[in-house]
């Protein structure tokens, strides 16, 4: 399949630019979706594709769910999303994240950058060195620092939410939560987990988080093969996405799937085959949004209280996907879609037909103040 054809799979996308600097090892795609709620906001993700259209297919899709996961969450932010191809623990350099944000700079806003996988607050420095347009920077440079904890804390009102849908409690004490894949996600999100009561498995392909959640939480140990198939009450997948596809979703042995993955779904039809099979699915831009929430106070002027404030509404907003769904009969994963096209189409109608007024307004004003 060409780039071209590849590009036109996965949707109306407004600009996708390659960067490329071979002296400090820079190979990029940065994908922006859709900018009419504002900007695109979107980490960067850093990863060893196997080819440049495994790279290209995941940052399309990643955009794209991040112009959902926006809108779903009332936030006045386009989607956005950048990888960087290559091994992280090779190619790392401050050069290659400085060059990185030039390109970024050149957008001139269009595009807001931030950590994601096998990205961090060091890099985001780098990139802060070349460009404005950069979030999750430390907070002695009046950023945030790591958004993670934010995250995991709206998939734990996101599992909340899915707990008293599915199972008619407020509580998790007691309740068995498998939670796939230890990064910075998902081990704020066991650690989250453990205040509540929960009793929790866990699974990484490194051995070493594992051991750590072990030791602090009490959680028990699962291996990456069989965490999927786990008996649990809630599946939490906080790892790479397409968990539940063809080979997986028939062996589930859960109530619920919630956790802090995007793209969990590896086709839309999977969705179905959940509702069908009795789970309920809490649609991963909706429950993920925690992160995107703490960027996005980081840009008015950066408050944790008002981050944590914001991070709670992921409980209403998962609870109306939920009420939606039932509604129309539809799957979860429609239902948030709907909710987020329709803001979209909205708000985007809004601007079209208001499209130059605000500045005459402006100008009527100033007059009468002259008179």
């Amino acid at each position: 399949m060409s780039t071209f054809e590849l590009i036109s799979k996965h949707g109306d996308h407004e600009e996708v630019i390659f960067c490329h600097d071979k002296a400090v090892g820079l190979k990029a795609i940065i994908a922006i979706h859709n900018t009419t709620l504002g900007p695109a906001l979107g980490g960067t993700r850093m990863w060893n594709y196997k080819s440049e259209e495994e790279a290209l297919t995941d940052v399309l899709r990643l955009s794209k769910g991040m112009t959902y996961k926006a809108a779903a969450s009332g936030l006045n932010l386009g989607g956005g999303k950048a990888v960087i191809i290559g091994d992280p623990k090779v190619l790392k350099s401050e050069a290659l994240f400085r060059a990185f944000g030039q390109y970024i700079n050149a957008l001139n806003g269009k595009y807001i950058t931030a950590e994601d996988v096998n990205t961090g607050v060091t890099d985001m420095e780098y990139v802060f060195m070349e460009t404005p347009w950069v979030t999750g920077i430390p907070k002695g440079l009046g950023g945030s620092g790591d958004p993670s904890p934010y995250t995991a804390h709206g998939v734990l009102m996101g599992i909340k939410a899915s707990v008293q849908e599915k199972l008619n409690t407020d509580s998790l004490k007691g309740l068995t939560i498998a939670v796939q894949g230890l990064g910075n996600v998902g081990s704020n999100l066991v650690k989250y987990l453990h205040d509540e009561g929960a009793k929790i498995k866990v699974a990484d392909i490194d051995q070493q988080r594992v051991k750590k959640q072990v030791e602090l939480f009490g959680a028990e140990a699962v291996s990456s093969e069989s965490i999927v198939t786990t008996q649990c009450d809630v599946f939490a997948p906080c790892a790479l996405g397409a968990v539940i596809n063809d080979l997986t979703v028939g062996q589930l042995k859960c109530k619920i799937v919630a956790g802090g993955a995007n793209n969990q779904l590896a086709e839309a039809k999977h969705g179905e085959v959940l509702r069908e099979l009795g789970i309920l699915y809490a649609p991963d831009y909706v429950i993920n949004a925690g992160g995107l929430m703490n960027v996005f106070v980081e840009l008015e002027g950066y408050s944790s209280d008002r981050a944590f404030e914001k991070t709670r509404r992921v409980y209403d907003n998962m609870m109306k996907v939920f009420k939606l769904a039932k509604e129309l009969n539809v799957s979860t994963h429609v239902a948030a879609d709907r909710i987020a096209e329709e803001r979209i189409h909205t708000i985007g109608a809004l601007k079209q037909k208001h499209q130059g007024k605000s500045s005459r307004l402006f100008t009527t004003l100033k007059e009468v103040e002259n008179r």
